[in-house]
């Protein structure tokens, strides 16, 4: 039967287009496009989502991706198994993280139209309890350390969230309103972009204060961050000009800069391959190698589509998931992509 496939078909290099046509009809739109660094190997339809989509978090064993759909006020539960929607959670007020913790069996949402944290249970994707901060809830992470939730919030404040009581425990202000941030494994520090002050701001999460603060120049628009700690080096993604600044996070200061696409709204590190990943609103993923803490050069330029800034990087799995909304006859999807080891 083998040898019949491969005589009908040409020979061996027909085969594995042949098997994933076959694949299509399994769930969600298998795919074979490969550019650079990183395959497309499937595409899952969200059909009822519109405007702007933020960013997402991921079930490792359930095998479920959380997409925060911002300007569709909803947040969107994905079978990556089955390349399907399993759920939509509505009314929700401009969504835009969102955070897992499979120990308690809840997902975090965090909302910037009511300033809201809001708990589900991932389960029954039933409502928990909500959490109100003054305004502008926006990116979330979990300090599993020290059994902590941070959330960036308001016109300048980090709050800090016990999640075994559901309560805000305090707060660390900030010189205005805290964007991406990023925690040290083994260290103590909490490094936040904070774009209205063109500053990065480095926190002590021990003491809650701020320790210093890490000029740009003007307007640099730093929104994404990623964080090498073997090597002491902080990725803050800009948007003017488009460009990655690489920052000795020993000494606060510039050791490179690596100009990528427009509009950069992710940015991963991927510490197996030594790469940085950037996903940008112009319509690429761009790929960056460092070739030593000092030193970095583009790998490839992936053509995504115009919008699609948010994505993310899971390395358990060798996958970074990119959020694709509505424009014209490009209709919202989620793509995933393998990358090359």
């Amino acid at each position: 039967m083998k040898n019949e496939i491969l005589r009908r078909e040409g020979g061996r290099g027909r085969v594995l287009p042949l098997l994933l046509t076959l694949l299509v009809g399994l769930g969600g739109r298998v795919c074979a496009e490969s550019s650079g660094h990183l395959h497309l190997v499937q595409t899952i339809a969200l059909p009822e989502v519109e405007a702007r989509i933020d960013h997402m978090t991921i079930d490792l064993a359930g095998k479920r991706l959380f997409v925060a759909a911002l300007g569709n006020g909803s947040l969107e539960i994905l079978d990556l198994s089955k390349g399907s929607l399993i759920r939509s959670i509505r009314e929700l007020h401009e969504p835009q993280g969102v955070l897992y913790l499979p120990e308690r069996q809840r997902i975090l949402v965090t909302n910037g139209g009511d300033g809201t944290c809001r708990a589900f249970d991932s389960n029954s994707f039933q409502p928990l309890s909500t959490l109100k901060f003054s305004g502008d809830a926006d990116n979330i992470r979990h300090d599993r350390r020290n059994k902590r939730i941070y959330v960036g919030y308001g016109r300048g404040a980090l709050g800090i969230v016990d999640p075994e009581d559901d309560k805000i425990e305090g707060e660390v202000k900030l010189p205005g309103h805290p964007e991406s941030f990023q925690l040290e494994e083994r260290g103590g520090r909490i490094f936040i972009n904070v774009p209205t002050a063109c500053r990065v701001v480095v926190v002590d999460r021990e003491k809650r204060h701020i320790l210093s603060s890490w000029r740009l120049g003007t307007k640099m628009m730093n929104f994404p961050m990623a964080l090498d700690e073997a090597n002491h080096r902080l990725f803050v993604g800009c948007r003017l000009p488009a460009n990655i600044l690489v920052f000795d996070t020993e000494s606060g200061s510039i050791v490179a800069k690596q100009g990528i696409s427009k509009d950069v709204d992710d940015l991963f590190y991927d510490a197996t391959r030594k790469r940085i990943y950037a996903s940008c609103g112009e319509g690429f993923v761009d790929v960056i190698e460092q070739a030593d803490p000092d030193r970095y050069k583009p790998m490839a330029r992936v053509p995504t589509a115009v919008g699609a800034r948010t994505s993310l990087f899971v390395p358990e799995q060798d996958r970074l998931y990119l959020a694709v909304p509505h424009r014209g006859g490009q209709q919202a999807e989620l793509r995933v992509y393998a990358v090359e080891r």
